[in-house]
């Protein structure tokens, strides 16, 4: 079975976050979401691209998260959120996944 890009994986938590969260209305859910996305994006970059750039990869996610927020007040939370697993994505897409 061939596996989800780990770029898709990564986009999609932040997406997919995101909406659980709004749409639930319980921001816990939402992290659950993100959480479990991040943590098999980043076992895909591990195994794809090694440690150091699992780690990076990683700390990419958390600050797209993070940035997500200020980004937000500036252009709206869904164009926010798109922006950001984009960037993610394409980040993974050139890290890990390009080479499979």
């Amino acid at each position: 079975m061939a596996k989800v890009p780990s770029s898709v994986v990564a986009a999609s938590g932040l997406v997919g976050g995101y909406g659980v969260a709004r749409w639930t209305r319980k921001r816990q859910l939402g992290g659950v979401v993100l959480a479990a996305a991040g943590a098999a994006a980043a076992q895909q970059w591990r195994e794809r691209a090694g440690g150091k750039a699992a780690g990076a990869l990683t700390v990419a996610y958390v600050a797209a998260f993070a940035g997500s927020h200020p980004l937000a007040k500036k252009v709206g939370a869904w164009p926010a959120v798109f922006g950001v697993a984009g960037a993610v994505a394409l980040a993974s897409w050139a890290v890990a996944d390009r080479r499979g």
